[in-house]
């Protein structure tokens, strides 16, 4: 897989998961929302740890910015 997300998207992506969680076993959002927004919290830190998203693809967007190396 080859990297399509940008630092920032990937620090997003995080720290929305990490609001979700808090926010279900803080018991604020429950039911059939509640184990939507987990499983879109486990997405967003398996996209955010990896730097790749699906989503990105098949919509074209690319937010990876490789850094040019000097010799």
């Amino acid at each position: 897989m080859k990297k399509n997300m940008g630092g920032l998207d990937r620090i997003i992506r995080f720290t929305v998961a990490i609001v979700i969680n808090i926010l279900f076993y803080m018991g604020v959002i429950q039911g059939v929302l509640a184990y939507v927004l987990l499983g879109l919290s486990g997405v967003f830190v398996f996209t955010s740890i990896t730097g790749f998203c699906l989503l990105y693809v098949i919509i074209g967007i690319n937010t990876y910015k490789m850094k040019k190396r000097s010799f």
